[in-house]
């Protein structure tokens, strides 16, 4: 793993999906086979194989403490291009500087991760007055989770970070994206864990040769998405929560 740090010269980024952006990490270091941030590693400079980098904005807490009083008010992601609790975080605690800068100031913050590292700040979390904490969980089946995320955690800790999080009185969601084969076990897992769900498809450009690879070609059509998407909403109907379906 090539770890360097480096100094940044802005960490609060404008966001077409939330008001605002913080990635504290450029790199991550769960190496997903999907993952969309892929992309990033045009503009950064590596030639290394995607997660097996990662650059880390030592100055990000002190960038922020600056532009946030700079910029009107909006909801914050943590994070869009990497994981901000890749195992990098437990030594570097970017992630929980920027968290504390943010709270402190009252914004509103959506985290999203694969990693129960979120709950080491539960400290901080419980008293966040606008704050939302998901879980990207893309299968129930930990035989296809290791083939498409073999550096992230088991499905069973996501399930019981969310559960954690949720009985902790924060307002929780998963973020099915992508949805992989055995993804509609999900819903009934998720079940008194989460607040909402989110469900997108599998980005093609990063990952059909792994499907093709592992012969999963017939997952690849449109009506295979439709018929996971649909067999996890009909449970979120009857377990009340409430699903998205984005793509």
């Amino acid at each position: 793993m090539n770890v360097n740090e480096i100094k940044s010269k802005t960490i609060l980024s404008a966001s077409k999906i939330y008001d605002y952006v913080i990635n504290p990490y450029v790199g991550c270091q769960h190496g997903c086979t999907y993952c969309y941030a892929r992309f990033m590693k045009r503009f950064s400079g590596h030639l290394e194989p995607w997660g097996l980098f990662a650059d880390v904005k030592i100055n990000a807490p002190e960038l922020l403490r600056k532009e946030i009083t700079k910029k009107k008010r909006g909801r914050v992601w943590m994070s869009g291009l990497c994981d901000p609790y890749q195992p990098l975080e437990l030594k570097y605690e970017l992630t929980r500087k920027c968290l504390e800068v943010l709270f402190a100031n009252e914004w509103p913050v959506t985290i999203q991760t694969r990693s129960p590292l979120v709950l080491r700040d539960l400290d901080i979390l419980k008293g966040a007055k606008d704050l939302e904490a998901g879980l990207t969980i893309t299968t129930a089946d930990e035989k296809i989770r290791r083939l498409f995320e073999p550096y992230a955690t088991s499905v069973e800790d996501r399930l019981d970070t969310l559960e954690e999080l949720h009985q902790n009185g924060i307002r929780t969601y998963a973020m099915i994206a992508p949805v992989l084969p055995g993804a509609e076990g999900l819903a009934e897992a998720l079940a008194g864990k989460v607040d909402h769900i989110i469900i997108d498809r599998m980005n093609y450009h990063y990952a059909d040769w792994i499907y093709r690879k592992n012969k999963m070609d017939n997952a690849l059509s449109d009506e295979y998405f439709r018929k996971i998407s649909t067999s996890i909403t009909d449970v979120c109907k009857k377990s009340g929560i409430t699903c998205e379906v984005v793509y």
